[in-house]
């Protein structure tokens, strides 16, 4: 079987239905509570978590260049020969799937003279069967093989194979594409998702076809803008005319797993069932925000009544106080229509709008007002931020730096 082609679920559909019924018994129930789902209590952090030169040099060791990092979905590069450029972790990449369906990484260097290969930047990919280097046509094949070098007399007695690209490693998984920028290990994707895999097998990652793609940018900390995405404290406030009016405000079920979690925000029609009969309760689409350790958040989803779409959010440093987030929007199981194409596209757009204005408007000037503090200034998660306690806990054990 196929890492690319998963067939772990007879029924996908029903998968996702069962983890639907579940979670909305759990938010029926927090609801009904007037409850949300919470740390042990509330947890200060120093200013410096943020703003710390070392600890962001910490974090771009172990995590960007030492962790394996989403680096696009399948769809991506579907077919033989598609490529893409994958460069906000760090060192300039291309991942590209070779002829006999597997998908490569390698760093976008000519091995003659470091040349950069394809010189866009991410998010482009496109289709090169063959990869010519622009400054003296040396030319690779899709599994990064020297096949082509002028002059190649002027060469004798190199080793042609030392000159092929420098490959990266490179995993598959569940519709996922998996890249350790720094290089090092193979890539043990089912053992770095656990027991998430089972979650993210359901949302058919594999089928996934992209629609539109951009970046949004942030002056903070990475970890001050990924922050935004773990709670619903935020919505009444900050999001009052839209997520705001449908959602509740500060209520959350969270499903932890290992360092990975799924957030379900309850929208306002979840009141109407408490104090019901459970097996009077509607249908309900799955949906959920998934949280991939370290920098990455899927939200799977419906646009309307059974019309999904699949949103990836990658948030990378760039430098201690900017934040790049490379935002993608997916037809879950493919384009549909072009009716189905422009609902996928209105949720980009939206959305992007809203994260842009609003959510990296306030993490942005957070982030300077952090800066200018005093040095002995602490933020405090609340025990209802309980998710954003997760991550920074889980971060902070990754690079070894406890919090502060």
């Amino acid at each position: 079987m196929s890492d690319r082609d998963p067939a772990i679920a007879a029924d996908w559909a029903r998968s996702r239905q069962d983890m639907a019924h579940a979670t909305l018994r759990r938010m029926v129930d927090l609801v009904a509570a007037k409850q949300t789902d919470r740390a042990e209590g509330p947890l200060p952090l120093h200013k410096g978590v943020y703003v710390d030169e070392a600890r962001f040099a910490a974090e771009r060791a172990h995590l960007f260049l030492g962790q394996p990092m989403v680096a696009g979905l399948s769809g991506d590069i579907a077919n033989a020969g598609d490529v893409l450029v994958f460069d906000a972790a760090g060192p300039s990449i291309l991942v590209q799937r070779g002829k006999d369906g597997v998908a490569r990484a390698f760093l976008n260097m000519c091995t003659h003279r470091g040349a950069k290969l394809i010189e866009e930047n991410e998010p482009w990919s496109g289709h090169r069967a063959r990869v010519v280097c622009p400054f003296h046509a040396w030319t690779f094949d899709s599994s990064g093989t020297l096949i082509g070098q002028p002059s190649k007399q002027s060469f004798a007695g190199c080793d042609i194979g030392a000159r092929n690209l420098v490959e990266l490693p490179c995993a598959e998984h569940l519709g996922l594409i998996f890249v350790r920028p720094g290089g090092g290990a193979p890539i043990d994707a089912a053992a770095h998702l656990g027991s998430f895999a089972d979650v993210l097998a359901a949302l058919e990652l594999h089928r996934a076809q992209p629609v539109k793609k951009g970046v949004l940018t942030a002056e903070s900390n990475w970890k001050f803008a990924l922050d935004t995405y773990s709670e619903g404290y935020h919505f009444a406030a900050l999001h009052a005319s839209t997520i705001g009016q449908t959602h509740y405000n500060d209520t959350a079920a969270i499903a932890r797993f290992g360092r990975h979690h799924r957030i379900n925000f309850p929208d306002k029609s979840v009141g109407a069932l408490v104090g019901g009969d459970e097996v009077d309760w509607p249908a309900t689409d799955y949906g959920g925000v998934h949280y991939l350790f370290p920098n990455t958040v899927i939200f799977f989803g419906a646009v309307t009544p059974g019309v999904f779409f699949t949103q990836v959010f990658r948030l990378f440093p760039d430098g201690v106080g900017k934040t790049r987030c490379q935002f993608a929007v997916y037809a879950p199981f493919g384009i549909e229509s072009d009716a189905h194409q422009a609902m996928c596209e209105m949720a980009y757009d939206a959305t992007a709008e809203v994260v842009q204005t609003e959510d990296y408007r306030v993490a942005s000037a957070g982030y300077a007002n952090l800066c200018a503090a005093p040095d002995d200034f602490h933020v405090v998660l609340g025990a209802n931020e309980a998710a954003v306690q997760f991550v920074q806990i889980n971060i902070a054990e990754a690079i070894g730096m406890p919090l502060k």
